[in-house]
């Protein structure tokens, strides 16, 4: 045990005190922070401050667009009205637009007999932002002209084209009924998936290159002399995922406060809150150390077979399947977290940390179900740490001899 614990502190303090380990605990959030204030900084006035023009065989409806363009206070838009427009007036605003007078110009046919078409014209040819603006503005100008020529008032046609906003709430098992926002939790079931996956096999990989590394070294054959294999893979496990729990600690302290920071509220909307319950809260350490260890475990024993870190990187993306796999079922799950497919996968040992915390984004699964999930995660990782130990004790010492199936066959037997 105490040989055990050595080994665990040696690989932690090594990993901490590493330059790779500063440059990304620190550089990580460092690097969102900046991207959060770029995307604020410059998503303020992005498409607004347009001069354009607008150009309609309707009057009416003309108007009825410049007073929803200039209404929107976000685009702060300077609007010209040419209606009815002939020909030769639209070719002119086309040249205004060439020459760089206006920016851009909305023509509206709505000639009888035929759907109603439009074209704007511009000089740029990815301002979406501004398309959007002009297609609900039109959009909303040619409803209101409608109910308003069928004798609604104004003020109730404004009010049914605004349309009407449906409030979300869940009933929880105690029977109480809270708001809920599907956004926000796809989007926090997403994060700490991502979260959960990313420091995985992070981790998972760097307890197979070390294993890699000291095997290419040598080093093995010194440190075997005052401990046995297993206390070895077993103090690298401990060492290597107290590392990821120590940065994820850093990066969750750190993401909150840019979360909660006055750029990162400015980018959100208010209906994008994102709150955090106590069982996600204590679970996502268990999950984590879970997952951790489960591949880890399988990396440990894939490493002792191979010589070099390029063979180690051919068999990676076969280890990192069930990962790209419940991603893969993101939608399903989040739109029904109690489909067949979503229990089953959250249940299936390689896929249940990410799986389950893509369940909880959406609603909170039974107890018996993270009962059953954690056990055979336990399970798992008993009979991969059963095969990964009795690789590792034989691998590690085997040079220059790529390990067929016979072989691996064969250093069980002999374990």
């Amino acid at each position: 045990m105490r040989n055990l614990l050595l080994i665990a502190r040696r690989e932690y303090l090594e990993q901490v005190r590493g330059r790779a380990f500063r440059m990304t605990t620190i550089g990580l959030p460092a690097v969102f922070a900046v991207i959060v204030g770029v995307g604020y900084l410059s998503s303020l006035g992005l498409g607004s401050n347009r001069h354009m023009a607008v150009a309609a065989s309707d009057p009416v409806l003309a108007q009825e667009i410049r007073n929803q363009l200039v209404g929107d206070k976000k685009a702060k838009a300077s609007v010209d009205v040419v209606a009815p427009a002939s020909d030769q007036q639209r070719a002119a605003l086309v040249d205004q637009v060439a020459t760089k007078q206006i920016d851009g110009l909305l023509y509206v046919d709505t000639s009888p007999g035929k759907p109603p078409t439009a074209t704007y014209t511009s000089q740029s040819a990815g301002d979406f932002i501004t398309t959007a603006r002009l297609s609900s503005a039109l959009t909303h100008a040619m409803l209101d002209a409608r109910l308003t020529a069928g004798g609604m008032k104004q003020s109730e046609a404004d009010t049914l084209v605004d349309g009407v906003e449906i409030n979300t709430y869940q009933v929880k098992k105690n029977g109480s009924v809270v708001r809920t926002n599907a956004e926000s939790s796809f989007w926090k079931g997403y994060v700490m998936a991502i979260l959960l996956s990313m420091t995985t096999m992070i981790y998972g990989m760097n307890v197979a290159r070390s294993i890699i590394q000291e095997k290419t070294s040598r080093i093995f054959e010194v440190m075997l002399a005052i401990a046995k294999p297993g206390d070895l893979l077993a103090g690298k496990l401990i060492g290597v995922g107290a590392v990821g729990l120590t940065q994820i600690a850093i990066w969750l302290v750190a993401g909150a406060a840019i979360l909660f920071s006055p750029f990162a509220a400015a980018m959100m909307s208010g209906q994008l809150s994102i709150h955090f319950t106590w069982t996600e809260a204590i679970l996502f350490p268990v999950y984590f150390v879970l997952g951790y260890l489960l591949y880890s475990s399988l990396f440990a024993g894939l490493a002792a077979t191979c010589e070099t870190e390029q063979e180690l990187q051919m068999y990676m993306p076969l280890a990192a399947a069930p990962t790209w796999l419940s991603f893969a079922m993101i939608v399903l799950i989040v739109n029904d977290s109690n489909s067949v497919w979503s229990v089953a996968a959250s249940l299936f040992p390689p896929t249940a940390p990410i799986v389950m915390f893509l369940r909880m984004a959406s609603e909170i699964p039974p107890l018996w179900q993270f009962a059953v999930s954690i056990g055979l995660l336990v399970l798992s990782i008993l009979g991969t740490l059963w095969f990964s130990s009795r690789l590792y004790r034989v691998g590690i010492l085997m040079y220059g001899k790529r390990a067929t199936l016979p072989e691996v066959l064969r250093w069980l037997r002999y374990s």
